[in-house]
């Protein structure tokens, strides 16, 4: 089974392929082979042709190249090619959180089919999921793609390339993923950022357990830096819920540390805490120009994908 049949059924492959990337997903012009210069006031020069693909303009097609040889090429310029998209996911332990079921083994990354039929997806699942979509969708715009894997610092950082086999890299690495260890995103970030030189689209995929302080820090420093900045906050369904009923016992999966508590007395108390959290995290990030995208296990990441390039398309 390939990485792209594993993650992706054909039929949510159809599905996210008819959403319009290039007229969704605004970060500096177009993600789509036809980027306005990620580097306003400077000049671009030209760089190379590559073939037309349906939706490039007709304005960048070279007409004297398809006089000479009847093929539609576009040309590139170096503006062009220096916007690349990297994709940052956290695989802490408490990614692995699934309501009030065992963890999975460290194998068990859920495929489409098991999704699609309903199976609870963790956190870290859902993730992969939604981040083997971007890459799809990215891939298929001819775009720089970069992975990285968050843990107590950064694990692994596969650079951004956009060459034909780049797509099977990416997903063999989301495939191989699994909870484990401790919430180091913040520091993960600052190594992130000196791997990665020019100005492009970060996007985090995390649940952002972890210090609200350090993480805001380290997310200022992806805008100072000149980065476009997504993150998808990524919760199981019974933590944006307390769907539990009486007496629970309640454990954080990289500590081992538990409180029992009565889930119907503490429940308004903790989703007020919950929005509050939220609205906070909306509101700073709106601060930094960044997009923030409040998401739960509880809808399909195909579904939360296409809402989120929506909402995109109507900022325009």
């Amino acid at each position: 089974m390939t990485p792209l049949a594993r993650y992706l059924s054909p039929a949510i492959i159809a599905q996210v392929e008819r959403l319009d990337l290039r007229a969704r997903f605004i970060i500096e012009g177009y993600l789509a082979g036809r980027h306005r210069s990620s580097m306003h006031g400077f000049s671009v020069e030209f760089s190379e042709h590559r073939h037309y693909v349906p939706g490039d303009e007709p304005r960048s097609v070279d007409w004297k190249v398809f006089a000479r040889t009847d093929r539609l090429f576009v040309r590139t310029y170096q503006a062009e090619t220096q916007l690349a998209c990297h994709v940052l996911v956290d695989r802490s332990a408490s990614m692995g959180a699934v309501g009030i079921e065992p963890l999975e083994s460290a194998s068990a990354i859920s495929t489409a089919s098991q999704h699609a039929a309903g199976a609870s997806l963790t956190k870290l699942e859902y993730a992969v999921s939604l981040a083997a979509a971007l890459a799809y969708l990215l891939h298929r715009q001819r775009d720089a793609l970069g992975l990285a894997v968050l843990g107590e610092r950064l694990e692994r950082m596969i650079p951004a390339r956009a060459r034909v086999d780049h797509l099977a890299d990416v997903l063999a690495a989301l495939s191989q993923l699994a909870p484990g260890g401790t919430t180091g995103v913040a520091a993960a970030i600052g190594d992130v950022l000196r791997h990665v030189p020019h100005r492009g689209l970060v996007i985090l995929l995390s649940d952002l357990l972890t210090d609200p302080g350090g993480i805001l820090e380290a997310l200022h420093q992806v805008r100072f830096r000149g980065h476009d900045l997504i993150v998808m906050h990524v919760l199981d369904a019974a933590e944006t819920s307390l769907p539990f009923r009486g007496p629970v016992v309640l454990e954080d999966p990289e500590t081992g540390q538990h409180v029992t508590a009565d889930a119907d007395a503490v429940r308004p108390r903790y989703l007020a805490a919950l929005a509050a959290w939220r609205s906070e995290l909306a509101s700073r990030l709106a601060g930094l120009r960044a997009d923030y995208v409040p998401l739960d296990t509880a809808e399909p990441f195909d579904r939360a994908l296409g809402r989120f390039l929506v909402r995109r398309a109507k900022r325009r």
